[in-house]
């Protein structure tokens, strides 16, 4: 049998070797962080050097880093306390944060899936007391990059904080809370080779935000709950491997770039979707011509390649992504879109294994088409 190949980090990475054993080691003591006795004593230790250990790799102060059960709670904490009428989030935003507040203005994007900085200072202008601007880092879809420091630049001029998702940035490319300006940012640890179910929410000052789970006012009384010591300790350790070796997620780019230009090649009207702009090293969000989303994936999983499409399915009815049609991608070539998210044990046999297979599913679609 053929082994399987993931290439869906962006949906969640494989946990790192050396984040399992310190999962399986954390687990296998006893104490709760809040308690006074040893040990107590010995799992407040270990939270608090997880929480070194992440500041480190976001560019905050350890008393800025509150745990979470990851992203989705991180963006929920700050936009749950948000009016939508003075509220603006970009329109590609993680439903993590559109979802939470509902009704928010929307600021549009470019062709390449960056914020329109222009539009957003005119509407904070024009709107009365702004109040919050959410604005991710990198698109979970097409690992565009957005100009984040620019942004709470022009919110904060208005009088309004700035919140920022970087869920799929941590881990994958530097990020330095501080010289992003924003007040608060929200992280998770599965995205890079960490567990799942921990995250965290970073705050420029403990007064940005209120508290979302309440009771026992753990967390410096922003996140209430018996803390998870065994996830934060692996949450430390990711992050800890995630800084020292950066330099293996920026070499992806590489065989990212050449996998693109390898597919432009060979199939005639493939795109890559904010391929222009600037990206995380390891995504791609690519259009296989005249072949549904649907179809690619189940295809590739049929051939033991694990891919996502990024379509959803309403009422029944297949849209288009919503990312897409933000970027003004028309439906049909939007409906072909496919994501590739490459991750820290990808090699080049793997990305020719997935060009090998890419070729195979593009002709016999064309040959099927012929027949027809």
């Amino acid at each position: 049998m053929t082994d399987r190949l993931y290439l869906d980090y962006n949906a969640t990475a494989k946990i790192r070797p050396e984040v399992i054993a310190a999962l399986a080691e954390a687990m296998a003591s006893v104490g709760n962080a809040s308690s006074v006795h040893g040990a107590g004593r010995h799992a407040r230790k270990a939270v608090e050097d997880a929480r070194r250990k992440l500041a480190a790799l976001l560019g905050a102060a350890p008393n800025q880093v509150i745990f979470t059960s990851g992203g989705t709670e991180a963006d929920n904490q700050v936009m749950h306390m948000c009016d939508p009428a003075r509220t603006f989030v970009s329109a590609v935003e993680h439903p993590a944060i559109l979802d939470a507040c509902p009704g928010a203005r929307r600021v549009p994007v470019d062709a390449q899936g960056i914020i329109d900085l222009e539009v957003l200072e005119t509407l904070l202008a024009e709107a009365d007391n702004p109040q919050l601007v959410a604005l991710m880092l990198a698109n979970n879809e097409t690992g565009v990059i957005q100009p984040v420091a620019a942004a709470a630049d022009i919110a904060h001029r208005h009088g309004a904080l700035l919140h920022c998702d970087a869920v799929q940035a941590v881990g994958k490319i530097p990020v330095d809370f501080a010289a992003l300006g924003a007040d608060t940012m929200a992280m998770t640890g599965h995205k890079f080779g960490g567990p799942q179910g921990i995250g965290a929410l970073v705050v420029r000052t403990p007064d940005t935000v209120d508290c979302l789970m309440r009771g026992g006012g753990q967390e410096h009384g922003l996140r209430g709950g018996t803390e998870s010591v065994a996830h934060i300790t692996a949450l430390g350790v990711a992050a800890e491997i995630a800084q020292e070796r950066m330099d293996g997620y920026a070499a992806l780019a590489e065989l990212r770039d050449r996998m693109e230009a390898r597919l432009i090649q060979s199939t005639p009207g493939m795109q890559v979707f904010g391929g222009d702009a600037p990206r995380l090293p390891n995504t791609s969000k690519l259009m296989m011509p005249g072949i549904s989303s649907e179809t690619q994936v189940m295809s590739f999983d049929l051939a033991g390649i694990e891919v996502s499409a990024g379509s959803a399915c309403s009422a029944g009815r297949i849209e288009p992504p919503y990312v897409l049609t933000a970027m003004g991608i028309q439906d049909a070539n939007a409906l072909c879109a496919l994501r590739v998210s490459l991750g820290w044990d990808t090699t080049e046999s793997d990305i020719d294994r997935f060009i090998s297979e890419w070729g195979k599913i593009f002709d016999r679609a064309a040959g099927t088409r012929a027949a027809d």
